[in-house]
């Protein structure tokens, strides 16, 4: 078996996924100065979701959790991996192809059921119309998951990872060049998603060429295998699409409290930062690496590839989660507080960001027990799962509204995460020594925590500190910049000294990532 290089992997997908999030600031920072929190931004962000959550169920979740695993087991077997491509690709066409239209169609009721606190006001009719224009962004964007797991499965991560940077790119020259020339902001952004979308797929599409996997459109068939993959599919993609559907349901709970849509999608896009460099990135190297180990019956390389994973994980996330908690504000201010984004607005945002950062570690840590399910082509198991996340957070988010307003959605969402990597935990003790993790894991767990916590104190007595010149226009960035100094550097010394991580280590696992 050629291995996929894991390390290099996490670091290639990372580079560029912190690529598309930086960037991804950038979009967010244009749309609140230029447009923000107001009708225009909650119609905006009702009608992009649309898109987004259904990419979840056909594309990145549902599609790529029941291909991926498929595919990289023929490569493995050389059984006709070319072949199993392009009827997959037919089928997912031909399936989008059809959703496209009826969303397309059918919008006001699609925004109805997503944001029905919008009814008998302007930005009902806005959504629909800015959901028609941005709904096929899906068809676009499911063709480009199929060719990128094609790409992840052969062990080329870079085309796949880099095809999100270009809607960022696209959505900001787009905003840029509409206030230049004095139009309408929200026009440009709109219709230059479908163009960015099909710019995604050119690129990740000439990917697979040069690959050697040529796939054309035809007329699709429901062979054995095709009924396998959408067998194993269905369930996936309730299961992958957990967190975009808890979002629904959160901007349904919200949708009738003025702002409350913007303030909570700027908070969401905050957190998105180290879910998509540490998540994703885990997620797209792990399913296809574990696949092709348990098709070799290399069990013990799966579980330190499990293990490895998880430390990676969460020597990363649980300090990004902390400084989400203890300076949500300073962050908010620096990256939002201008134009048509101001002081309550950064305030609401800010109690988001430190709710949605509690749940930030189980969001990753999502990322990282699917794969032992969808490995083994079991989609079921994480669908009941998800079932149960969604009803607990359905249940928050509508029963905690009378306490807490408009951030019910975001505690619920942090507790339906937390219920969900339990459930996976739970369920994985059946699968054995492989999708357990070994015991340097768990040593090196609560080391992570401890130096996590030495950097929040640390950050916490800086932002006494500093006091008031965080929010002074003038000394805020430098300010936050020595936030970030002290934080970092309180972590980096912490992780040395109680054993959370080791600088040798990660060279040479970077350095065997390089010679695989």
């Amino acid at each position: 078996m050629k291995p996929i290089r894991l390390m290099s992997g996490f670091m290639t997908v990372g580079f560029w996924t912190l690529a598309s999030r930086i960037l991804g600031f950038a979009r967010e920072i244009l749309i609140t100065a230029y447009i923000g929190p107001g009708p225009l931004m909650d119609a905006f962000v009702a009608a992009f979701r649309l898109p987004n959550m259904f990419r979840r169920f056909f594309a990145e979740g549902a599609f790529n959790a029941a291909f991926v695993p498929m595919f990289s087991k023929k490569l493995e077997g050389r059984e006709g991996a070319q072949g199993f491509a392009q009827s997959a690709f037919s089928l997912l066409l031909s399936a989008v192809l059809v959703l496209t239209a009826l969303g397309m169609i059918f919008m006001p009721g699609l925004v109805w059921a997503t944001a029905k606190g919008f009814a008998g006001d302007p930005r009902f009719d806005l959504t629909v119309g800015y959901g028609r224009i941005a709904f096929p962004y899906i068809l676009f964007m499911s063709l480009a998951a199929l060719f990128s797991g094609v790409l992840n499965a052969t062990g080329r991560f870079a085309a796949a990872a880099a095809a999100p940077v270009l809607l960022n790119i696209f959505t900001c020259s787009a905003m840029v060049t509409g206030a230049l020339v004095g139009g309408a902001v929200i026009d440009w952004l709109i219709w230059t998603i479908p163009v960015a979308g099909a710019a995604q797929l050119a690129l990740v599409w000439y990917a697979a060429e040069r690959a050697g996997i040529r796939l054309r459109p035809g007329l699709p068939r429901l062979s054995p295998e095709m009924r396998r993959l959408v067998s194993v599919a269905l369930p996936a993609g309730l299961a992958m699409g957990v967190t975009q559907v808890n979002l629904v349901v959160g901007q349904l709970v919200a949708s009738d409290i003025e702002n409350a849509v913007s303030w909570l999608f700027v908070a969401d896009r905050l957190y998105q930062l180290p879910l998509g460099v540490i998540g994703i990135a885990i997620g797209i190297v792990l399913l296809p690496d574990l696949s092709r180990r348990l098709r070799a019956g290399d069990d013990t390389g799966a579980q330190a590839a499990l293990s490895r994973a998880g430390e990676f994980a969460l020597l990363l996330t649980i300090p990004s989660a902390v400084a989400f908690m203890v300076i949500p504000a300073p962050l908010v201010t620096v990256l939002y507080e201008r134009g048509a984004t101001g002081p309550e607005d950064v305030a609401a945002i800010a109690l988001a960001v430190a709710i949605y950062g509690a749940g930030l570690p189980s969001f990753v840590l999502h990322k990282l027990l699917q794969p032992l399910y969808f490995a083994r082509e079991d989609t079921r198991s994480p669908f009941r799962y998800a079932l149960v996340c969604m009803v607990i957070n359905a249940g928050l988010a509508i029963g905690l509204k009378s306490v807490f307003g408009w951030l019910s959605p975001a505690i619920a969402a942090t507790a339906a995460g937390w219920a969900m990597v339990a459930l996976l935990w739970f369920g994985a003790r059946q699968m054995g020594e492989a999708a357990r993790f070994d015991s340097r894991f768990y040593s090196r767990s609560w080391r992570i925590v401890a130096a996590s916590a030495l950097m929040g104190v640390s950050v916490y007595f800086a932002v006494l500190t500093l006091g008031w010149t965080l929010y002074l226009p003038s000394w805020r960035y430098l300010a936050l910049l020595a936030l970030i100094l002290i934080g970092g550097l309180t972590y980096f010394i912490a992780a040395q000294l109680t054993g959370a991580a080791s600088l040798r280590e990660i060279k040479q696992s970077l350095r065997r990532g390089r010679q695989a």
